[in-house]
């Protein structure tokens, strides 16, 4: 049995155009910022905008798809849509990071002075500024939603904010000390830090992919709960979860005593579920109800249930 859902949440996709417009605006800007200065240092924050144009363009369709209703072809709906999402995003990211390395690279065998450093750190931190904004909304609405997609683009936001303070530092330091290694060494740190955060990203969606359990914490607030249950004389076993995007899915066996009637043991399971439901919001659980005294009912506490 199981308890019914509850309708989708309202699309995400309008943060998906902030995150559009941001990326458009950091890249006007950024691009801006390296015309006047020539610093590569500049030129891989400018870099890695495009990646973040590129994400949020995916973020878009991922979606746009996951908040489609379930149908005959995807009856648990289509939330994993947003695992694609983090995935190639953390994939352009390593790009980017692989593109901005060889750029440094080539300006450390051939450093070239900086030209209007002022104006162009002053462009530099105007874009800075907009990514902050942009990714503390993303990253709010992202964990409240238990958006990955959302997170992850709040995620990439982030790295380039910190990217782009350590360019504007280094920037600065090549600008007042004259050393020209600086801005091809701040470069390199930069492809450094962001392949780290793309690894992570890509770690994350394979995890989705592979209808990961619910975080540690998630599944010790529904153990909490189920031993109130079981102080009232019920009993449980194969509790399995997983997570699809902003959806959870739960079920578990119920064991109650053999001698309740079927009504009985549907209301308890009602409870039950609603429950869960309140620790695990956007849940579809599903349970399956057995006697107490049968000891057939823990046969079935693998991951498939046993034929015999």
């Amino acid at each position: 049995m199981e308890i019914a859902t509850p309708a989708l949440p309202p699309s995400l996709t309008r943060y998906a155009w902030l995150s559009i417009a941001a990326a458009l605006a950091t890249i006007l800007l950024k691009g801006v910022a390296w015309q006047l200065t020539g610093s590569v240092g500049l030129l891989s924050d400018a870099i890695e905008s495009f990646v973040n144009l590129a994400g949020a363009l995916m973020a878009l369709w991922m979606l746009t798809l996951a908040a489609l209703p379930a149908d005959d072809d995807h009856a648990y709906g289509h939330g994993k849509a947003e695992y694609f999402s983090s995935a190639f995003e953390g994939f352009l990211i390593l790009l980017a990071a692989f593109s901005i390395g060889y750029t440094a690279i080539e300006r450390f065998m051939n450093p070239l002075p900086l030209e209007s450093v002022g104006a162009g750190l002053l462009v530099s931190v105007l874009a800075s500024v907009i990514n902050l904004a942009t990714a503390r909304i993303l990253m709010r609405v992202g964990r409240e939603r238990n958006s990955i997609t959302l997170e992850a683009d709040a995620h990439h936001l982030m790295t380039d904010v910190w990217t782009s303070a350590g360019v504007i530092v280094g920037v600065g330091l090549v600008w007042l000390t004259g050393w020209l290694w600086l801005d091809p060494l701040i470069a390199l740190l930069v492809a450094a830090n962001i392949i780290w955060t793309g690894w992570q990203l890509m770690q994350r969606s394979a995890a989705g992919l592979m209808d990961v359990s619910l975080p540690a914490e998630k599944l010790a607030q529904i153990e909490v709960l189920l031993s109130g249950y079981r102080e009232q004389g019920l009993d449980f076993h194969a509790l399995r979860t997983r997570q699809a995007g902003s959806r959870a899915f739960v079920t578990l066996h119920v064991l109650a005593p053999g001698q309740w009637t079927v009504q009985q043991g549907h209301d308890w399971a009602e409870r039950i579920e609603a429950a869960i439901r309140q620790v695990v919001p956007l849940a579809h659980v599903t349970t399956h109800l057995e006697p107490l005294e049968d000891p057939l009912s823990m046969v079935d506490q693998g991951l498939d249930r046993s034929q015999t």
